[in-house]
């Protein structure tokens, strides 16, 4: 037993002391020494509850209830909601789980897990509800949903040259180049590399997204492009063009060399600026190693991203299209937004967690909210979306997509097969 004690007492000390090394290692990341940004990286989380409930009191009316007394229940039930959610974004800024991530500051990236379980959550309330009373909630988020949206076409008229329009005689490509979803495309595909970092993996997304549209197109009235739109436009120009651009962020970022100096010890005001800006930049730049062709459980767990990314965008039309949400609102562009953060340190978590090498290893807590989020969100578009498509799929996509299904399993047990033949082999 004493042994036994001795050897817990230093397999804890040696844990202690790995952590700490760890520690070391992210103060300095931080510039936790530096005597301008010290103040930022010490806990002070009972100061904060007490400011929290202060504020708290204030806001609710704890001491004087006649004077935040409201007659309208739906008013109050929204500074409930709020204030409930603001509380639980308090303690995730304080107490969630840190990331991977360290700039700008730890504490962002806690905050964006609790949007991110807020969101889930929100969800979820969504999934229990049936679609009408669904679409009419939405009002309570903005005043402009709960109305049925007009349907839009892409591919109603395909006509690159139209002579007898009065306006333009190219009008059919005029609108479609200054459509909203343009920019989009071209910022979206921008951020995608940065994040994903790897060029053919990205290339892989952008037809697969086609392919998608093409898959939907019966369902779905946007999808419904001409084939001009989907291969010169979007693959061709929009997303080749933020293809490019972020790739070309990439570089610059991965070439630079980065010693990070303090905010005080810069010499000049111009320094202490650019440090500032610094800080919402990467402290360093991790290659990404995703590998596809390691092996076949690589290939699959590589697959499984690509999944993931594209089930992601189908959700956004297929909830616009089921809950009356038109693509201008700001909902759209909020959950975007969400969506860009929460993806950040997915991204991250998920490659680290196929690059370590440890017999026993779990993915990050973004992966997994990431992955419930997605889940949540697909459930919501099937089951809102009974009876809203009554139109069935072609049966030349059903025997393409059985096709490719069977391809792939087929080249996945012939490549397990060719890698167990040679490891017997060696074994001989």
């Amino acid at each position: 037993m004493l042994m036994e004690a001795n050897g817990l007492v230093k397999i804890t000390r040696r844990n202690h002391m790995a952590q700490g090394d760890i520690d070391a290692k992210s103060k300095s990341d931080f510039g936790e020494l530096d005597p301008w940004t010290a103040w930022a990286y010490k806990p002070r989380t009972i100061s904060l509850l007490l400011i929290g409930t202060c504020i708290l009191v204030w806001a609710s009316g704890a001491l004087d209830p006649e004077s935040t007394a409201s007659k309208d229940i739906v008013s109050s039930v929204k500074r409930g909601v709020w204030a409930m959610i603001a509380v639980f974004l308090a303690y995730s800024l304080l107490q969630a789980p840190s990331t991977v991530l360290i700039r700008p500051h730890p504490a962002i990236w806690r905050l964006v897990h609790g949007m991110a379980v807020v969101y889930l959550v929100a969800l979820t309330f969504l999934l229990f509800q049936n679609r009408d009373d669904a679409r009419q909630f939405m009002k309570y988020l903005h005043p402009d949903l709960g109305v049925e949206l007009p349907e839009r076409s892409y591919g109603a008229d395909c006509r690159i040259y139209v002579p007898d329009n009065p306006k333009s005689r190219f009008i059919n490509v005029y609108e479609t180049l200054f459509d909203e979803f343009v920019l989009a495309h071209i910022f979206g595909w921008w951020g995608k590399a940065i994040m994903i970092r790897n060029q053919p993996l990205l290339w892989v997304l952008s037809v697969g997204f086609e392919l998608m549209e093409l898959t939907f197109r019966h369902m779905l009235p946007n999808f419904n492009e001409c084939w001009w739109d989907s291969i010169i436009l979007d693959i061709l120009i929009c997303n080749w063009f933020g293809i490019c651009a972020g790739m070309r962020t990439v570089r610059y970022f991965d070439g630079k060399t980065y010693e990070w100096v303090g905010i005080s010890r810069q010499p000049n005001i111009i320094g202490k600026v650019k440090r500032t800006l610094g800080q919402f930049t990467p402290a360093r730049w991790d290659k990404d190693e995703w590998h596809p062709l390691l092996g076949p459980w690589r290939f699959i767990q590589v697959l499984c991203l690509c999944v993931v990314f594209m089930t992601v965008e189908l959700n956004t039309f297929f909830l616009k299209f089921c809950l009356w949400i038109p693509p201008r609102n700001p909902l759209i562009v909020y959950r975007l937004v969400l969506w860009w953060l929460i993806a950040i340190p997915t991204i991250r978590e998920y490659n680290t967690y196929l690059q370590d090498r440890e017999p026993v290893k779990k993915v990050g807590a973004f992966c997994w909210i990431s992955l419930a989020i997605c889940i949540v969100e697909l459930l919501i578009c099937v089951k809102f979306g009974h009876g809203l498509f009554p139109h069935p799929m072609p049966p030349w996509l059903i025997t393409f997509w059985t096709t490719v299904g069977m391809a792939l399993v087929v080249f996945l047990l012939v490549w397990s097969s060719h890698i167990h033949r040679v490891v017997m082999k060696k074994r001989l």
